[in-house]
């Protein structure tokens, strides 16, 4: 007989899946760009592939965009730019660094939970929101300003990235009529048309990598990307905002471990403190919420 935990464990699972992979996506990502494709360019590639392979199952889903056709509009958008923005600073970035501001996107999703979803914070969670608010300033302080300001391209990929991933979540949640198909279509295609629509505004010019490290796109596409995506929509449309964004917050586990592992980045005391902050306000804003919402 199964049991009634199994429409909890399921997301659940999904999520820690699906974030363990964002969490050490980056290393493949590096050995392709240094391979020749990189940048848009290399996001375009991987999306693309996940795009053409889920299209015979994705294709059928077509239809259901007349059901919310300006909420699906703007998750294209949105998804597009968090994957653009991602892609682009896990590969010029310090990856602990990237991750963490990035993962300020608890907070911008428990804020849009509440503002869009009617999801109940407690005073302990705006509490949690200032402690993780406190650490993002923290990293970001600047000694030559002398206030606390993105340093670098990377940074600021980082925290737009989080936003617009927050933004996504509020929006798959909150259309529940559609299904995971068209949302996970809808991601994809986004990432393809902001794409090619940056490639064209800048005039980026075609990479020419060889046939084996575009295979390598193509099968990061197909088997990272694509597997990524689809676990991550099921997790975030089975469960309330706020608890699906907490629990990706393993994907900042996988990329210490990944980046000890695997380079030579080195993270500064002030960013592990500040780090340490966002996390325990993400966590509390997520214990702190209404349990009846799941």
């Amino acid at each position: 007989m199964p049991s009634n935990d199994e429409p909890r464990f399921y997301p659940v699972v999904a999520m820690l899946i699906g974030a363990t992979l964002w969490g050490v996506i980056w290393y493949p990502m590096r050995l392709l760009e240094g391979g020749g494709l990189g940048g848009i360019w290399l996001t375009l590639t991987l999306y693309g592939a996940a795009l053409v392979v889920s299209l015979p199952r994705t294709a059928r889903s077509i239809p259901e965009f007349t059901r919310s056709p300006a909420m699906l509009a703007l998750l294209m958008l949105a998804a597009g730019w968090t994957n653009i923005a991602f892609v682009e600073a896990v590969l010029e970035g310090n990856i602990l660094r990237v991750l963490l501001l990035f993962y300020l996107s608890p907070l911008w999703a428990t804020l849009m939970g509440r503002l869009f979803l009617h999801e109940r914070i407690t005073r302990v969670g705006f509490a949690s929101l200032v402690i993780a608010m406190s650490g993002a300033l923290l990293m970001l302080w600047n000694p030559i300003l002398g206030a606390p300001w993105p340093q670098g391209k990377p940074d600021w990929m980082a925290l737009t990235s989080g936003f617009a991933f927050a933004l996504s979540n509020v929006i798959v949640r909150k259309v529940q009529e559609v299904s995971i198909a068209a949302k996970a279509l809808s991601v994809w295609a986004g990432v393809v048309i902001v794409g090619v629509i940056m490639i064209a505004a800048f005039s980026l010019p075609v990479p020419k990598p060889s046939g084996s490290i575009f295979a390598g796109a193509v099968a990061l596409g197909v088997f990272g990307i694509l597997l990524m995506t689809v676990l991550v929509q099921y997790g975030v449309t089975h469960m309330p905002v706020h608890r699906s964004a907490v629990i990706a917050l393993v994907e900042l586990v996988a990329g210490a471990i990944s980046q000890q592992l695997l380079t030579n980045e080195v993270v500064t005391m002030r960013e592990w403190v500040g780090g340490v902050l966002i996390v325990v306000g993400a966590y509390l804003a997520a214990r702190a919420s209404s349990p009846k919402d799941y």
